[in-house]
């Protein structure tokens, strides 16, 4: 069997049986996406180290406090799904999943944005959406491959330059942080696709000043025109 979903209201652990399945890609312990369900479980136990050929794991809307070290086994993990848990850390082992590329973190109780993501060359997708973030370290530059980077909720009242360095990114949610301005090689961040997909950069919700002149004046114009809208409203 190489998928398996686990499901029920009163899931608080894994079924001891499943870490027996050593040919298992994909295991999801999480409820159905379109319901307010949540289930109980605490801890992932140390035996997921058994499960070397997962690519997926997706533990949403649980109860986590704590990711085992032995996570960083999970050599083949390209997706790892902890939204909606209680995750104040991560382990440093984490930072051997480099061929992990989707990363969902939202809604725990993270205060920094750990430093193993920063080692984690593969990824292009992070969601740390409403956590307690309020710094961000210089070491993000080297996600060099990341594309999607959602920040919402947060506690930010900068952006270090090395966000500037991340060329890949097209969207970037900053929205309802403390952010009064924005570094000044932000305008380098080209792929953000400022006029024709709105969705794309969000920063609504912090105390911005409108338009901050040294990011129009290295950006494109949609910059300009992005940051006008707000003086308008």
């Amino acid at each position: 069997k190489k998928k398996l979903k686990i499901s029920g209201r009163e899931l608080v652990s894994v079924p001891a049986q499943v870490f027996g399945l050593d040919q298992l890609q994909v295991l999801e312990m999480s409820p159905e996406r379109e319901s307010c369900l949540r289930y109980r479980m605490e801890l992932l136990p140390r035996e997921i180290s058994h499960l070397r050929n997962l690519t997926c794991l997706y533990v949403d809307s649980n109860n986590l406090k704590k990711i085992p070290a032995e996570i960083g086994t999970l050599s083949h993990l390209e997706r790892l799904t902890l939204s909606n848990n209680s995750l104040s850390s991560l382990p440093p082992e984490m930072g051997a999943l480099q061929r992990l590329h989707s990363l969902h973190l939202a809604n725990n109780s993270l205060t920094e944005l750990p430093a193993p993501l920063c080692q984690l060359r593969s990824l292009t997708f992070l969601d740390v959406s409403d956590n307690k973030i309020d710094t961000i370290p210089s070491s993000i530059r080297h996600l060099e491959k990341l594309e999607t980077l959602l920040l919402l909720f947060n506690s930010l009242e900068s952006l270090p330059e090395d966000v500037c360095l991340l060329r890949n990114l097209c969207t970037l949610w900053l929205g309802n942080n403390h952010l009064r301005s924005l570094p000044a090689s932000f305008g380098e961040l080209v792929n953000l696709d400022w006029g024709y997909n709105y969705c794309s950069c969000n920063f609504e919700g912090n105390p911005l000043e409108s338009p901050p002149p040294e990011v129009c004046s290295r950006g494109p114009e949609e910059i300009r025109d992005y940051f006008l809208s707000f003086r308008r409203t």
